[in-house]
């Protein structure tokens, strides 16, 4: 069972290569914030650009770095199946904990397509699977009943359900069984996910803020509601912050201005506009950030 606070971890660039010595302190930061668990290669840590021998190395540095003191969650979704499955294998193989594994984005498949990609990618590997629906980015939203078809492949254990729909994630709690886990990949939606049946969070502002996202759940799931919303409304702006543009470019500018990156983001993606980094710094100011 998935349960806490999980990280989709920023991807550090110096000089256009992977800053390992950066992506190495971010870890240590984790473990030292009770971070339950890391998501190298995903679309926060921005997949889409990053060669096949660099997906690997990160994983295999994510594995490395971690030393078996938290999970390491490789991202290996493709719109191409066969792709998938080379990434997920190569992710078991490189001693990963667990896959997250995205709806194939652009060729939107319908809902048995669906079923038929996910099998075949849990079928490939022995380790986990975290289906992962976004369609927000994929332009495809899995169905509650299809994820339920999608949950019968025995390693198929938890859902990052960034659907934004409270409705639907309510829907997912209702048809699946207990020891099935369903994450927020929304972390405005986190405290309100909690309340209807999420265990827990793929974070985004995790990045920044991995103490008080954990501390959060804690509070949840001690049943201290009280302390529980005082964290989230205390967090909150920086939530909202995290998604003024398309991320990762506000979380990485954030990271940026922390000193803990480069202020590196690779093309397609653009730097953060001038205005938006000046109510950034302003919003991180306010939280206690020093900026």
């Amino acid at each position: 069972m998935f349960t806490g606070s999980f990280v989709a971890l920023v991807t550090p660039f110096r000089d256009s290569k992977i800053d390992e010595k950066a992506f190495a302190a971010l870890i240590e930061m984790h473990v030292a914030a009770g971070t339950d668990g890391i998501i190298p290669c995903g679309t926060t840590g921005e997949s889409a650009t990053l060669s096949f021998d660099e997906h690997q190395h990160l994983i295999q540095l994510a594995v490395k770095y971690t030393r078996k003191r938290m999970k390491v969650i490789a991202g290996t979704g493709s719109n191409s199946t066969a792709e998938a499955i080379f990434l997920s294998k190569a992710a078991e193989k490189d001693g990963a904990d667990a896959c997250l594994v995205v709806t194939p984005y652009y060729n939107k498949p319908t809902q048995k397509g669906l079923i038929k990609y996910f099998k075949e990618v849990a079928e490939s590997v022995s380790i986990p699977i975290i289906a992962y629906n976004v369609p927000g980015r994929t332009g495809v939203n899995i169905m509650p009943k299809t994820l339920f078809e999608i949950s019968r492949n025995k390693n198929v254990c938890a859902v990052k359900e960034a659907s934004g729909d409270l409705v639907q994630m309510s829907e997912i709690a209702a048809l699946m069984d207990k020891e099935f886990s369903i994450l927020s990949g929304d972390d405005m939606l986190l405290l309100p996910g909690l309340s209807i049946g999420a265990r827990g969070v793929i974070s985004v502002v995790a990045n920044i803020l991995p103490k008080e996202t954990k501390e959060l759940i804690a509070a949840y799931q001690a049943r201290d509601t009280e302390a529980a919303l005082k964290i989230h409304r205390k967090m909150f702006p920086v939530m909202k912050a995290m998604f003024m543009e398309t991320n990762p470019i506000p979380v990485k500018a954030a990271m940026a201005l922390l000193g803990w990156i480069q202020p590196e983001i690779r093309s397609p993606l653009t730097e953060l506009e001038s205005e938006n980094l000046i109510s950034l710094k302003n919003i991180l100011r306010d939280f206690g950030l020093k900026v």
